[in-house]
């Protein structure tokens, strides 16, 4: 198994193809046999060259990606400009399927059309207006629980239809678009969302839907004046525009850290009911904690869930990253691909700044944001 990754900036869209797909030649020895291509918005205006320009460099190659916001491969993240990164694969002894999903969940099962005995794994990119991708990655979940899913949302468009989804010779404006492996070929994952607690856990006592009454019998809104009163100066700024709830993952528990929670956003606040809106469904009986963000927590998160992959240096790898981190967070470029290439080497890695991350955290599938997710490939017998 062997991998590459290109990354092109040259304003013309076909000749950024061209540039990047001599690169993953002249690193391969011989053409891929499969092809992830993540495209910066700035070339919306040619997005319809994508599929024919690839085609005509790797006919044979199964072809999967999308649109961005930003676009990374190997040590680069290109932000907001033209770009266009590549990541090819020599993959013997695996099956490639590709599949696409429209909008009603009664018929993904048909239009996946894999045996979840298989167990592939699973590579899902989907559209942010058309797809509903919260339902989405439970149903996968369900569907093939002893399967690996990684992917993300395509970035850079502001309306239904502006952003794309390739598979193969095809672009879809719509829906979901995904790759199912099997054979010689295992993914690893690693999901950094970034966020360390604050406060003390706390069970839901009274929640609807979205919105949160109460925590631990006493209104939300009170609970939340009451931490930020105890909070430092630092925390206290974060707090004003990067707080977030975690919901615990598994509540059988009896001690909840960091790591044991899921990061969810939140999206505003009822003063007249003293409630906070979260987004997510909440359950009363959970048990949650409030979160912050900031780069020097979100670097160390990625730092320590790298420093444990057991498995050493993979083939190749996937990186689907939140539009929200990148420059906007650390300040400078390139942060999480360092962080990457420091730990594993020069492991050929692409993709983009997505609007949404799907992976996996503690044997359970989600759709998150502001994370890094890491699909991590290697194969599962080496010498063959």
């Amino acid at each position: 198994m062997r991998w590459a990754s290109a990354i092109a900036t040259t304003s013309r869209l076909e000749d950024a193809i061209d540039e990047a797909c001599e690169s993953l030649r002249a690193e391969l020895g011989q053409d891929p046999d499969l092809i992830f291509a993540f495209i910066s918005a700035s070339h919306s205006d040619h997005y319809g060259s994508l599929p024919s320009a690839l085609n005509a460099r790797f006919p044979e190659a199964t072809k999967l990606g999308c649109c961005a916001g930003g676009v990374i491969a190997n040590h680069s993240e290109v932000e907001a400009e033209d770009a266009v990164a590549l990541v090819g694969a020599v993959v013997p002894g695996v099956e490639i399927k590709s599949f696409r999903l429209g909008d009603d969940p009664d018929k993904w099962a048909s239009e996946v059309g894999i045996d979840p005995d298989a167990e592939p794994e699973l590579v899902i990119l989907t559209d942010p207006f058309t797809c509903d991708t919260e339902a989405l990655v439970p149903w996968f979940d369900a569907a093939f629980p002893n399967s690996t899913k990684i992917g993300g949302i395509a970035s850079g468009g502001r309306a239904a239809g502006e952003c794309i989804l390739l598979l193969n010779d095809k672009l879809y404006r719509t829906g979901a678009v995904g790759l199912a492996l099997t054979g010689n070929i295992e993914v690893d994952t690693i999901v950094a969302q970034g966020c360390k607690p604050v406060g003390s856990p706390m069970f839901i006592t009274r929640a609807a839907g979205s919105l949160l009454y109460e925590l631990d019998g006493q209104s939300a809104m009170m609970t939340l004046e009451r931490l930020f009163a105890t909070m430092d100066d630092d925390d206290r700024e974060l707090a004003r525009s990067s707080l977030f709830l975690g919901i615990v993952m598994h509540d059988q528990q009896e001690i909840y850290e960091h790591g044991d929670f899921l990061i969810r956003s939140i999206v505003g606040v009822d003063p007249e009911n003293q409630a906070i809106a979260i987004g997510a469904e909440l359950r009363e009986g959970s048990i949650v904690q409030f979160h912050l963000r900031d780069a020097h927590t979100s670097s160390a998160d990625l730092q320590e869930l790298l420093s444990k992959h057991q498995y050493g240096a993979p083939a190749g790898a996937l990186l689907f990253s939140c539009m929200g981190r990148g420059q906007d967070l650390y300040g400078s470029p390139n942060h999480d691909t360092s962080l990457f290439h420091d730990q594993m080497g020069t492991v050929p890695m692409g993709g983009f700044f997505s609007n949404g991350e799907i992976g996996p955290v503690r044997g359970q599938t989600f759709l998150h944001s502001y994370t890094s997710a890491f699909g991590l490939f290697r194969a599962k017998h080496p010498s063959e």
